[in-house]
């Protein structure tokens, strides 16, 4: 593997189709498509300061790097990314990827950030300004991630997330097969439309969640007060620890707490109207 250390490369495309290329302490400075269309490529210690960076490129590891907000949209159309121990203060990063893991990053400015990506792993993750982050993945695995942004997992399929801190509305809108483990989930309107959620050992927080869903599931998780208005028109088994402020409208299945301020069924009810709501004995 050719190594290239302490250079500083800008302009047009200035490292393009290298393959078999570790860089140390390098600077990709203003320009475009540094490293587009490459193979095997390491970077250590690296600053990327121009636009796409990373286009087109198969196999590459990320190590102590910074990508600066010129670094937009640097990480696009790219296979088998493994970065770690990172900073990125751009938007629009990890689009129409596969093969991605992600350990101990932070993503400072991650609006429409991992849009159509599958084959994802986090780990010790944070991720401000995350406005319709994860739009479209697939097969994605989470543990101990701090998301703040709005409209988060719209559209995923087959999604694990364990030990993170959601702050987040409208989140796993339309989603299907996901499993929640011992998580915060604090926004309005979460999961709507939603088919096949499980929620274990998590606390929900804010008004009107997990509405229009279909096969939902929660295990031993809590609601705080202000979580009210739930499950409209869903189909739910759900066992809630705690108390529920109010229930409306369920379409079917079964819901068990310690209490309810409310269960409100009324005439805008729909078929089969059957969910049996009752309080733990």
């Amino acid at each position: 593997m050719e190594l290239i250390k302490d250079k500083v490369f800008g302009g047009e495309r200035p490292l393009y189709r290298s393959s078999d290329l570790r860089l140390e302490s390098v600077v990709i400075a203003a320009g475009e498509s540094g490293l587009k269309e490459c193979r095997n490529i390491e970077a250590d210690g690296c600053r990327f300061e121009g636009k796409y960076p990373f286009w087109c490129t198969k196999g590459f590891a990320v190590r102590n790097c910074l990508f600066t907000e010129g670094a937009r949209a640097a990480l696009w159309y790219s296979e088998n990314l493994v970065m770690s121990d990172s900073t990125v203060e751009a938007p629009k990063m990890f689009r129409e990827m596969d093969g991605l893991e992600l350990t101990n990053v932070k993503l400072l400015n991650a609006a429409e950030t991992l849009w159509h990506c599958k084959n994802i792993k986090l780990k010790d993750v944070v991720a401000n300004g995350a406005d319709y982050i994860f739009m479209h993945c697939e097969n994605v695995e989470i543990d101990n991630l701090t998301l703040n942004g709005n409209y988060s997992f719209q559209y995923c399929k087959n999604v694990t997330i364990r030990n993170s801190v959601l702050n987040t509305k409208d989140a796993f809108w339309n989603t299907e097969n996901v499993t929640v483990i011992d998580s915060t989930l604090n926004g309005e309107y979460l999961a709507w439309y939603s088919k096949r959620l499980t929620l274990i050992n998590c606390q929900i927080v804010e008004t009107q969640p997990l509405c229009y869903a279909d096969n939902l599931k929660l295990r031993n998780c809590t609601m705080a007060a202000d979580a009210d208005l739930a499950f409209e028109y869903s189909d739910v088994d759900a066992q809630i620890s705690g108390h529920v402020t109010s229930v409306k409208n369920p379409r079917s299945g079964h819901i068990v707490a310690d209490s309810i301020g409310d269960a409100i069924l009324d005439e805008n009810i729909k078929l089969p109207a059957n969910c049996v709501i009752e309080v733990r004995k």
